[in-house]
């Protein structure tokens, strides 16, 4: 599967932005979808991950402000990212890998990446 990310920006902190990640083929629902992020000179972050169902996890620090979601008609995963800080700003990546019961938050467990789309908080 191919994953292209888009609608990263430049925004000021306090304000939101939607991210969406569009998968190429005929089988999105057979995968769990996550959003992983990177800022320079840390390690990949998870952030998100919806299953193939209805399930989602989300990383501690981010739960009330970011929402994860999917529509399979239009095989897009979405971040919803309200009330944004300087310090969310990163490289935001989708990530793919095939349904299994429990959700992972390891980038590893990921078998496929989109390039990544760029999110800015200014202060």
């Amino acid at each position: 599967v191919q994953l292209q990310a888009s609608g990263g920006g430049l925004v000021q902190a306090g304000g939101s932005l939607r991210l969406s990640c569009v998968a190429s083929g005929r089988t999105f629902s057979s995968y769990d979808m996550a959003w992983f992020r990177q800022a320079p000179g840390k390690e990949r972050e998870f952030v998100a991950a919806v299953s193939a169902g209805v399930g989602s996890i989300y990383a501690d620090s981010l739960k009330g402000r970011f929402t994860i979601s999917r529509d399979n008609a239009k095989n897009t995963v979405y971040l919803q990212m309200t009330s944004l800080k300087p310090e969310d700003t990163a490289v935001y990546y989708c990530a793919a890998k095939f349904l299994h019961p429990i959700l992972e938050a390891t980038p590893t467990r990921y078998d496929y990446w989109g390039q990544g789309t760029q999110v800015t908080v200014s202060s």
